[in-house]
């Protein structure tokens, strides 16, 4: 990628501006209804829709439990992730992704790739995490893509996920150890 990368951390509500919401809402819709896993299994999605999952994300931003990750190229969002924890004392040594997404226009040019090292550092220097968790849906290659950066399969929930009847998925299981 030839144009500046830049990575900005949300640790809480207050630090999503209105214009950061729209960007983050624009780009859910966008990865969703060109057929993401990104947290809506059925498109079409519209902003409105988005937007409410969005606000629940974004009002429980914590250093210590939940942070956004956003991704920009020359001042666009270019993507974005959800890092949390759970403050339980037995499992608060790991951490979980979720709605790990970049925008179509801009895939293959290793977006995704610079947002999951970028993920995997705060996670263990900031969060002093020891391991990550995630879970993607079978047949739409994201295991490989996750594979390719150190994340292994160890298992699977066969046909947790109906997309549609006779359609479905297994929800595989992914871990990052040690960070």
């Amino acid at each position: 990628m030839t144009a500046a990368l830049s990575f900005q951390q949300l640790t809480s509500p207050n630090d999503v501006t209105p214009q950061l919401r729209r960007a983050l809402t624009e780009c859910w819709v966008e990865v969703t209804n060109a057929g993401g896993a990104a947290g809506f299994p059925f498109p079409p999605v519209d902003a409105a829709t988005v937007t409410a999952a969005l606000d629940r994300i974004t009002g429980l931003l914590s250093p210590d439990t939940s942070r956004l990750l956003t991704a920009t190229v020359d001042g666009e969002l270019a993507g974005w992730l959800n890092v949390r924890r759970d403050p339980f004392k037995m499992v608060a040594h790991w951490g979980t992704l979720h709605h790990v997404q970049t925008r179509t226009a801009i895939r293959g040019h290793g977006v995704g790739r610079a947002l999951m090292k970028e993920v995997r550092r705060l996670a263990k220097k900031e969060m002093g995490l020891e391991q990550l968790h995630l879970a993607v849906r079978s047949d739409t290659g994201l295991e490989d893509f996750y594979g390719r950066l150190g994340w292994k399969e160890i298992g699977r929930w066969p046909g947790a996920l109906r997309l549609a009847a006779g359609d479905d998925r297994d929800e595989i299981l992914m871990i990052l150890a040690p960070l």
